[in-house]
């Protein structure tokens, strides 16, 4: 089906002929002057040639300027999408400590932020459907990604994210705040945070207490993540020692605010038992399906730009003097 999105400027089109007739009829007002008799009645070659090849191709060319002005575009068949009822907003902290490879995969250490990437990337694809928005905090909390149905932006802003680029504390507290900020200019009575750490709240304008308090007025459900292993060997001068390298971990305030809102927390203290748990968030944040039905749209404009530029060309060429141009270049 073919479609207009500016089919009023469609009037444009007989611009030239009321320019024309115009023209015409200040033309023959002058006509009857005296002294402008005698050269009306002189004969002339141009004259009379309403229809001159150089007229046709001016006209087209202006034909199609109006008809790329109007915005023409082809809709395609209408195509249903499943729909989710579901906002869902990722918090990664991105502190110095995520540098700690005490991650174990398929017999590798890897450290925290490349496990978390991995998982939440298989996360990400399985949410079609959902609004999903990102949230990188560290020293200060900063939006990535607004909530969009453009997963494939999300997951492009995650790969991107780095160690360090927010600074090296965590900010819980204002990850918490900017999430709660952010879902509220949406709609929706299905409002989920997804917050990830791997220490206690060190920086941030907003205590984590308070930002607890604005997620329960907005009706936020909180669920957290605690990263780290509880056991790392680490090799020093007087042998090799096991460490808990999680000691930072605030698993009493990441407990507390995925209770007090509906949500639970969840320790993750290797990639294997990380994946599990976005599985399980997966089943806590069912999918609720309804039909959206939209029409794909495929804009045309560039065609008539194209005739357009072309008929401009030619136009051109006809009026350049070949004969002078070459006897001036000899």
């Amino acid at each position: 089906m073919l479609e207009f999105g500016y089919p009023w400027l469609a009037v444009l089109a007989v611009l030239p002929l009321l320019l024309r007739v115009k023209r015409q009829a200040t033309t023959e007002a002058a006509l009857t002057l005296p002294a402008l008799a005698k050269l009306a009645s002189e004969p002339s070659g141009s004259k009379g040639k309403l229809f001159s090849l150089s007229s046709v191709l001016a006209m087209i060319i202006w034909l199609m300027l109006v008809l790329a002005a109007t915005q023409p575009r082809w809709l395609g068949e209408p195509v249903t999408l499943p729909q989710q009822g579901r906002d869902l907003m990722l918090a990664l902290d991105l502190s110095g400590s995520m540098e700690i490879a005490d991650m174990q995969y398929q017999g590798q250490s890897v450290n925290r932020l490349d496990a978390v990437k991995s998982v939440v990337s298989d996360f990400i694809k399985r949410r079609q459907g959902d609004r999903i928005g990102l949230i990188l905090f560290a020293d200060a909390a900063y939006q990535q990604t607004p909530l969009t149905f453009d997963l494939v932006t999300v997951q492009k802003m995650l790969d991107d994210s780095v160690l360090r680029l927010v600074g090296t504390r965590t900010a819980i507290g204002e990850a918490i705040g900017l999430a709660v900020k952010r879902l509220n200019t949406y709609d929706s009575s299905n409002k989920v945070l997804i917050l990830l750490s791997d220490g206690a709240n060190t920086a941030g304008n907003i205590l984590p207490l308070e930002a607890l308090q604005l997620a329960k007025a907005a009706g936020v459900r909180i669920h957290t993540v605690g990263v780290g292993a509880e056991q790392m060997v680490q090799q020093s001068v007087f042998g090799q020692r096991v460490v808990n390298p999680s000691q930072d971990l605030d698993e009493r305030l990441l407990t507390k605010l995925a209770e007090d809102t509906g949500g639970r927390y969840f320790r993750a203290r290797d990639l294997n038992e990380l994946n599990q748990i976005y599985q399980l968030i997966d089943q806590l944040e069912p999918i609720e399906r309804d039909s959206v039905t939209y029409r794909p749209q495929r804009s045309l404009l560039h065609w008539p730009l194209a005739i357009a530029l072309l008929l401009s060309f030619v136009l051109a060429a006809r009026n350049i003097n070949w004969r002078g141009v070459f006897k001036h270049a000899g």
